[in-house]
C-alpha cells in the first residue's frame, strides 16, 4: 500500500506515477557539449568618435571584449570591425581628404589674389609728424577688405603688426593651416 504523501504526489502530479518512473533503461536525454570554443578577449573595432586617451575616429583598434561590450557598444562610439564598415570607411576618408584638398586650393587662391590686389589703404587720423591717433587692428583690416573684395575673412586668423604712424605695413593672414597670405596696408593720414 501506498504512503499518504506518496498517495497525494501520484494523484496531484500523474507523471510521477510508478508506470512513468525512470529507469537505468529508460534515461533522459542530456545536454552533451562536444567543444566549446576558446572565447574572444579582444575586438578589433573601429571608432565612430574620438575618445580621450584611446584613439580618433576612425582609428582601427584592438580592444578588450568587455571595454567593447559594456562602454563603446552602448554609447555608439565603435562598431565592429568587418568588411563592410572598412569599405564605408575608407570611402568616407578619401571624401574627406578630397574636402581637405578643395579648401586648402580654395586658400592657396585666395592668397594669391590679397598678394597680386596690391596695397590696402587705410585712412586714419594724423597727429605731430608721422603720428596717427589710435592703432590700426585686425579688425580694421578685415573691414577694408570685406568692402573692397567683398570676402569674409575671421579676425582671428589675421596678425597686424604694431601700427601706431603712417606708412606701409604687412599683415598675415592664415587662410589654412599651411597657407598664409601677406597683405600689404598702406596707412596714410587724412
Amino acid at each position: 500500500m501506498a504512503s499518504p504523501s506518496t498517495l497525494s504526489l501520484t494523484s496531484a502530479f500523474p507523471s510521477l506515477s510508478s508506470s512513468r518512473r525512470l529507469t537505468p533503461s529508460r534515461r533522459a536525454t542530456s545536454l552533451v557539449i562536444v567543444a566549446q570554443g576558446k572565447v574572444k578577449k579582444y575586438r578589433q573595432v573601429i571608432l565612430t568618435d574620438d575618445i580621450e586617451e584611446v584613439g580618433r575616429k576612425g582609428d582601427t583598434l584592438k580592444v578588450r571584449a568587455g571595454f567593447y561590450r559594456n562602454f563603446l557598444l552602448p554609447k555608439g562610439k565603435a562598431t565592429l570591425l568587418t568588411p563592410e564598415v572598412l569599405k564605408e570607411m575608407q570611402i568616407e576618408q578619401e571624401r574627406i581628404e578630397a574636402e581637405k584638398k578643395r579648401v586648402k586650393e580654395e586658400s592657396q587662391q585666395l592668397a594669391r589674389v590679397f598678394e597680386t590686389i596690391g596695397a590696402f589703404k587705410i585712412p586714419r587720423k594724423g597727429g605731430k609728424g608721422k603720428q596717427i591717433f589710435g592703432s590700426v587692428t585686425a579688425q580694421d583690416v578685415v573691414d577694408i577688405i570685406k568692402s573692397q573684395l567683398n570676402r569674409d575673412v575671421d579676425k582671428r586668423l589675421v596678425t597686424v603688426p604694431e601700427i601706431r604712424e603712417v606708412g606701409e605695413y604687412v599683415a598675415e593672414i592664415k587662410l589654412h593651416p599651411d597657407v598664409t597670405a601677406r597683405v600689404r596696408l598702406n596707412v596714410y593720414a587724412k
